[in-house]
């Protein structure tokens, strides 16, 4: 047994003994489901087969998924489960982090008090690294997606921000852009000014000959799109503003919280309603709320389905990744419920990657 291994097998036994029920995943998984969540997008991270009965599938990339599906088929409530396996995710380039990695999760589904159960998931493994020299960090979802909806702009537009929140870079060029700054706002106005002078038949025209999967109802309906949007006034730029300040706070959790409500920003009151109670639950467990590290950007560039409190635990070292990751994911339930949802959270540890601390100690 490999030191990440071992130490894999202690996690799982305490996960064990606070309750959870461990569970296995298949390591093939069905492509399909993981396409419909994420889009094309999981291509680039996950490793595709395809089989000539089953059709594409996956190599495992996360637990989390299989488990709510076997959950909202036949569990229930309240529950916890515990796993540990091999995951695989393609990295860009050779000689860096691990294709294929241990993974160590606790997950719990219930209905009642989820702030109670965001503290237990958090105090747990704050209690299983307690022995490493680990930084932990938490945030919210929640909160930057009620921001979003609180815009003053077209349902269009909220929900290509909300598409792109997880991807840093697009979502502050499309923040811009609809705000009426930036290169791609230029851009935009010199595309429309375009559109608006020719007939899209005259464009497709002059295209040539088609290439590609779109066809010419995709192209008129494109450019219809775009001067629909083109007529939707910019979004405020005091709320440009508001929104760039929230994404850069970094504060104790208790400060943090202090700062968003001195904004006054009342699209965000029910989010940090569940904050703060979710501060008063950790401090019951255990935790020192006022000194917790909160960054509201934190789990932008994790998997897309964390929707509210999300969390890690990092190590000082730039060559290795989290040591853990967390959050909540209630939307994740309805989606493979079939509309049947359930508040849950969960979280994962890299054994891999403490065996490696160990090793640079």
């Amino acid at each position: 047994m490999t030191r990440a291994q071992a130490i894999a097998s202690a996690l799982l036994a305490q996960m064990q003994d606070a309750g959870a029920l461990p569970v296995a995943a298949d390591i093939l998984q069905p492509a399909e489901t993981l396409l419909d969540l994420y889009g094309e997008d999981i291509r680039a991270r996950a490793y595709v087969t395809h089989d000539p009965a089953l059709g594409e599938m996956m190599l495992r990339p996360d637990f989390t998924v299989p488990v709510v599906q076997a959950h909202m088929r036949e569990g229930a409530e309240p529950a916890r489960y515990c796993y540990s396996g091999a995951v695989f995710r393609k990295q860009e380039r050779a000689g860096g982090r691990a294709r294929e990695y241990l993974q160590v999760g606790y997950e719990v589904f219930a209905r009642d008090d989820p702030a109670r159960a965001d503290a237990e998931v958090f105090a747990l493994f704050a209690r299983l690294l307690a022995e490493y020299d680990l930084r932990p960090v938490t945030g919210d979802m929640g909160i930057l997606k009620a921001a979003v909806a609180g815009l003053e702009t077209s349902p269009q537009r909220k929900a290509a921000l909300l598409r792109h929140i997880w991807r840093p870079q697009r979502f502050r060029a499309l923040l811009e852009r609809m705000g009426g700054h930036g290169p791609l706002a230029q851009a935009r106005a010199d595309l429309i000014a375009q559109l608006r002078s020719r007939p899209a038949d005259a464009l497709l025209q002059e295209a040539g000959q088609m290439v590609g999967l779109r066809s010419e109802d995709d192209i008129r309906a494109r450019i219809t799109t775009l001067l629909a949007d083109a007529a939707t006034p910019p979004i405020p730029r005091a709320q440009v503003a508001a929104l760039e300040n929230l994404l850069s706070l970094k504060a104790p959790a208790r400060a943090a919280l202090a700062a968003m409500r001195v904004q006054n920003w009342a699209a965000l009151a029910p989010a940090l309603d569940r904050l703060e109670a979710r501060l008063d639950a950790l401090d019951a467990a255990g935790i020192d709320s006022a000194n917790l590290p909160f960054e509201a950007s934190f789990g932008r560039t994790t998997m897309e389905y964390y929707d509210g409190f999300v969390f890690g635990f990092v190590s000082a070292r730039d060559d290795l990744p989290p040591v853990a990751s967390g959050g909540r994911y209630d939307a994740l339930t309805a989606v493979l419920g079939q509309g049947r949802a359930i508040p849950a959270v969960g979280g994962v540890i890299r054994p891999g990657t403490l065996a490696a601390l160990e090793g640079a100690a």
